[in-house]
């Protein structure tokens, strides 16, 4: 874990694709950094497109950033994965599981490990809650938002 605050540290202190000297105060993570398969391009514009009820369910109650305080993407690649959705400031991930992930426990661990191991926060909520107690999921979606924010000093 002392490996991973460190990296992040250096990664703060600069951001390349802006030429600054220091990073934006206002993101809490160096996303801009985190490694992307460039194969998996195509394949996250098709997920995109298609979207699951649930996820598009999701994307709608989520998509403003005036509820939120924050931009949150869709279909994003990280490593060689594609996360449902994505607060990049925050470095939080949120993942709409249905009955396909029941036999996929050991990819998931796998891919959270990762995640993990980026700092990132990971966030499973399921498809039938999305569905049928959005209510639910909005209040957990802006609890874990905050909660992230306080627990990283986050500017207000």
């Amino acid at each position: 874990m002392k490996k991973n605050l460190s990296t992040l540290s250096r990664l703060r202190s600069s951001h390349p694709s802006k030429r600054e000297s220091f990073w934006d105060p206002k993101s809490l993570y160096p996303y801009w950094e985190i490694p992307k398969n460039k194969l998996l391009i195509s394949r996250a514009k098709e997920l995109r497109k298609a979207g699951n009820l649930a996820e598009v369910l999701f994307w709608q109650t989520f998509k403003d950033k005036k509820k939120l305080g924050f931009d949150i993407d869709r279909q994003v690649i990280i490593g060689n994965y594609i996360v449902d959705f994505f607060i990049p400031e925050l470095g939080l991930v949120f993942e709409i599981d249905g009955s396909s992930h029941d036999d996929k426990l050991e990819y998931d661990a796998e891919r959270d490990a990762f995640m993990g191991g980026l700092n990132l926060q990971i966030v499973r909520i399921l498809d039938l809650d999305v569905k049928k107690n959005m209510s639910s999921v909005y209040q957990l979606v802006l609890e874990t938002i905050h909660k992230r924010k306080d627990a990283s000093k986050f500017p207000s």
